[in-house]
């Protein structure tokens, strides 16, 4: 069984939802309270031993290669100013050299066309997707809880959690087909059940550890909901070959675009 190295963070998109703030700044560069988002999910990935991350990225992103470049002018004015633990925080922050890449997809053209973009640089191994849209507060990390699962398991692995059963048709759900613990072996997903048809009451949360065979798939995919191509159908392909597990991992997962964000902007407009 090879070891998860690499993770793919999709970041190319518009955050459409959360105009007109993202007119100008990513919104995975939004800060949530003193860092931006995204920060908090490489965070995550490095926790669960990730050596290389692949960032997918679009036009009018470079905010975010250039978060995670050097900053020489910042960096020899906290060093005059002797403003020394401010330099070693940001210092703490830089990837490796060469444990990040940059690779661009030039039209958006769905989450599964993002994630194979990255197919250069995963190569012929395992690998994790983390959705910079979700963070999650858990302790281990929830990529973490699923790499101790994927070493147990094998095969593909999804992070879920529980919702109330009268919010399926709001969520991806999975369709269990038997249980050890709190990992699930899969056999379908159902995309926004009826609350009266869902499965399960276990939505799909925005982590993924995925077999390199879903290239093959998301090649050959034909665009889905949206004509976008969807991680999710091919998913569903390869999970005709490949065995599917669902990790209900501890902890809580906050949707920057629906609720963080919103929450805060509320909080601003109250008298």
């Amino acid at each position: 069984m090879k070891t998860i190295r690499k993770a793919v963070l999709p970041v190319a998109g518009f955050g459409t939802r959360i105009l007109p703030a993202t007119k100008s700044i990513p919104k995975e560069m939004l800060p949530v309270v003193d860092r931006p988002a995204l920060q908090y999910v490489v965070d995550e990935a490095t926790e669960a031993g990730i050596e290389h991350i692949v960032f997918v990225t679009g036009r009018n992103k470079g905010a975010i290669e250039d978060y995670f470049d050097r900053a020489y002018e910042l960096e020899a004015s906290l060093h005059l100013k002797q403003k020394t633990e401010l330099l070693a925080e940001l210092e703490s922050k830089l990837p490796l050299p060469g444990s990040a890449s940059f690779v661009r997809q030039q039209a958006p053209l769905g989450l599964g066309h993002a994630i194979w973009c990255a197919r250069e640089v995963i190569g012929d191994e395992p690998f994790a997707v983390l959705l910079p849209d979700v963070l999650i507060q858990a302790e281990p990390g929830c990529l973490k809880q699923m790499v101790n699962c994927y070493t147990k398991t094998g095969g593909n692995v999804i992070a879920v959690d529980a919702v109330p059963g009268d919010q399926t048709d709001k969520y991806g759900i999975i369709t269990p087909k038997s249980q050890n613990g709190n990992i699930y072996e899969m056999s379908a997903m159902v995309e926004k059940p009826a609350p009266a048809d869902a499965p399960s009451n276990l939505k799909i949360t925005g982590r993924y550890i995925l077999q390199p065979e879903i290239f093959k798939f998301l090649e050959q995919q034909k665009p889905g909901a949206g004509n976008e191509i969807q991680l999710t159908d091919a998913m569903a392909a390869l999970m005709e070959t490949s065995p599917f597990f669902a990790l209900q991992y501890e902890g809580q997962d906050y949707d920057l675009q629906n609720r963080i964000f919103r929450s805060r902007l509320r909080l601003c407009h109250d008298p």
